[in-house]
């Protein structure tokens, strides 16, 4: 049975242990086989990266690494990695352009819900997060983005709720076994659609092992994402940000007709800081040319500066 071991007692471990982020105004600096903690700087300096999705599909992984590099991202978000030969290409992109592997989308939590009736989805589910988990491990990243489960007309709000607990508790040996977080994100999954639930959620595991990955841009249909940050607070591990780019947003994303207006950048910029968090912001928009994609970072630059994009 996993150990009960909180925050405080957590981030008191030795340098060699895993940091739990940022969520202290700590920033975790080195690889996963040997990580240690250093303080975050007093301005609150946040990490630029994009998810592998936004880098030109059709390019090589060394090509899309070389890219980021050029464009100013210092790390790079992975999906799923399923075979060594994957393992080894972004090992070999990461270490030749100095670009970091900073946590890995598991990619199968949509195709085969961790909280589904049927026990054979689940397993599926559940092989595919450990997979990321040992991908994370080995490629130096200290997290692994997991949807907990999607509420359906077939299968209540409630037995999400106990069904991703369950199944994420049987998950934490193997957390602290590779020294691995699994952070929680906000999505379209008709689960979690408060901070107050979000917070209470992530605190029932008692883990440092679980955390919470805060998207920015998913939130804006139900609050507003400067009050969920401040409400999070130290458990907010890693940061998405999407409805700023040029051009219009990626289809998934254009339910919300507020869109760009309805985001304060600024007031997310502070609320970043009030927080303590100095870790990563990882876009996640649709992928473009270099001319696109210039344009984003220097979007983006603009925003961690606290400034509006545009």
């Amino acid at each position: 049975m996993e150990s009960k071991v909180n925050r405080r007692e957590f981030l008191q471990q030795s340098s060699g242990g895993l940091a739990a982020g940022s969520l202290l105004g700590l920033a975790v600096s080195g690889s996963t086989m040997g990580k240690t903690i250093s303080s975050a700087s007093a301005s609150g300096a946040l990490k630029k990266a994009a998810c592998i999705g936004v880098l030109p599909r059709d390019w090589s992984v060394m090509d899309r690494f070389k890219l980021a590099a050029k464009l100013g991202f210092e790390g790079i978000e992975p999906n799923t990695l399923n075979t060594p030969e994957e393992v080894e290409e972004y090992r070999a992109a990461s270490q030749e352009t100095g670009v970091k592997i900073h946590s890995i989308m598991n990619s199968d939590h949509w195709r085969y819900p961790l909280t589904d009736d049927d026990p054979e989805v689940v397993a599926k589910c559940v092989e595919g997060i450990k997979t990321s988990m040992h991908n994370a491990r080995e490629l130096g990243a200290d997290a692994v983005l997991l949807v907990p489960g999607i509420v359906t007309p077939q299968v209540r709000y409630a037995d999400v709720y106990s069904r991703s607990q369950e199944q994420v508790r049987k998950l934490l040996p193997l957390a602290k076994e590779l020294n691995v977080i699994i952070a929680i994100e906000n999505v379209g999954n008709r689960f979690l659609l408060s901070p107050l639930e979000f917070v209470r959620y992530i605190d029932e595991f008692e883990s440092p092992f679980v955390q919470g990955y805060f998207d920015v841009g998913n939130i804006t249909s139900i609050g507003f994402p400067q009050d969920w940050i401040r409400t999070i607070g130290k458990r907010l591990l890693k940061v998405h940000i999407k409805k700023f780019e040029p051009g219009r947003d990626h289809p998934a994303f254009e339910a919300d007709n507020r869109r760009t207006e309805g985001i304060n950048w600024p007031d997310v910029r502070k609320a970043l800081d009030e927080v303590g968090y100095s870790g990563w912001v990882s876009v996640e928009v649709r992928s473009g040319d270099e001319a696109y994609l210039q344009e984003l970072s220097q979007r983006m630059d603009r925003i961690l500066a606290g400034e509006m994009p545009a």
